[in-house]
C-alpha cells in the first residue's frame, strides 16, 4: 500500500473552540481527512451548526457544551470524548479571548479571565489528553500532537490588549516545554500564530474601513484570513508528516509580521 501521510483515517481530534473561526477550519480539514472530530464551543446554535458542517464531510463527529473556564469541565470533556472513541490522537487547544482597552483601566477580573480561558484552559486541557497519552505509550501505543492557538500578538505585542498577547506568549513556553518533556514518548507539541483572521473576535474590525486600509492593506497577501487557511496545519501536524516537527511556533499571518 502507497505511503499516505496525510490520511487521518482512525485518528481522533480534539478541537476547543471548534465550532467556529479558526476552530471550525481546523475541525473541517481533520474530517475531510478522514479523522472522527470532537468538538467543543458554549454556544450551542454554533455548535448545532458546526456538527452538521462536519457530518456533511461523513466524519464521526461528536459536538460538546464545554466551559473551559472550568477545571471540572475540561476533565468531564476528556472523559467524555474517550469514553466516545475511546482515544485522542490529536488536540488542537483552540477556545480565547480577546477583551481590552486602556492599560491603567483594566480590571484584574478581565485580566484574569483572559488568562483562565487562554492559558489556564490550555494548561487544564493538554494535562489531561497528555495523561491519555502517556498510558497509551506505556501500553505500547506511543504517540500523539498537541496544538495550541497562540497569535502573532505574542511577536508584535498588543498595545490596549496586554491581557491577550500576554497569554498568548505564555502558551508558547509551555508548548516548548512538553515538546521535550514528551517527545520520548513519540508526542509533539507545537504552536500555530495566526495573524488577522475573520472570526467573531475580528468582528468589529472587519466593518472598520481605517483599520482595513491601514493594517489589512500591509498584510503583503492584501487580505483577512479565513477559517479555511487553517485546514491544512491541522491535517499536516496530526498526520504522520509532521512526525519530525515538535517544539515549532508556526506564524500563519499572510506576511504581515515580516512587512
Amino acid at each position: 500500500m502507497a505511503f499516505n501521510p496525510f490520511d487521518l483515517t482512525g485518528k481522533v481530534a480534539l478541537v476547543t473552540g471548534g465550532n467556529g473561526g479558526i476552530g471550525l477550519g481546523m475541525a473541517e480539514g481533520l474530517a475531510a481527512a478522514g479523522a472522527s472530530v470532537a468538538i467543543w464551543g458554549q454556544n450551542p446554535d454554533k455548535n448545532a451548526a458546526a456538527g452538521e458542517t462536519l457530518r456533511a464531510t461523513g466524519a464521526e463527529v461528536l459536538v460538546s457544551q464545554v466551559d473551559v473556564t472550568s477545571e471540572d469541565a475540561i476533565i468531564a470533556g476528556i472523559a467524555g470524548v474517550l469514553e466516545r472513541f475511546g482515544r485522542i490522537d490529536f488536540c488542537a487547544a483552540n477556545a480565547g479571548i480577546g477583551g481590552g482597552g486602556p492599560f491603567h483601566e483594566q480590571t484584574t477580573e478581565a485580566w484574569r479571565r483572559v488568562m483562565t480561558v487562554n492559558l489556564d484552559a490550555v494548561f487544564w486541557t493538554f494535562r489531561e489528553v497528555a495523561r491519555h497519552m502517556l498510558a497509551r505509550a506505556e501500553a505500547g501505543d506511543a504517540g500523539g500532537s498537541l496544538l495550541v492557538t497562540s497569535s502573532t500578538s505574542a511577536i508584535d505585542g498588543a498595545p490596549a490588549n496586554e491581557a491577550y498577547s500576554s497569554s498568548k506568549t505564555a502558551v508558547l513556553g509551555l508548548i516548548r516545554g512538553l515538546a521535550v518533556e514528551y517527545a520520548r514518548y513519540g508526542i509533539r507539541a507545537n504552536a500555530v500564530l495566526p495573524g488577522w483572521i475573520r472570526s467573531d473576535m475580528t468582528a468589529r474590525l472587519q466593518a472598520w474601513d481605517k483599520f482595513n486600509d491601514r493594517v489589512i492593506g500591509r498584510v503583503p497577501l492584501r487580505r483577512w484570513g479565513e477559517r479555511e487557511d487553517f485546514a491544512g496545519i491541522a491535517v499536516y501536524l496530526a498526520s504522520d508528516a509532521s512526525r519530525f516537527h515538535t517544539g515549532d511556533s508556526i506564524v500563519i499571518d499572510g506576511g504581515y509580521t515580516i512587512y
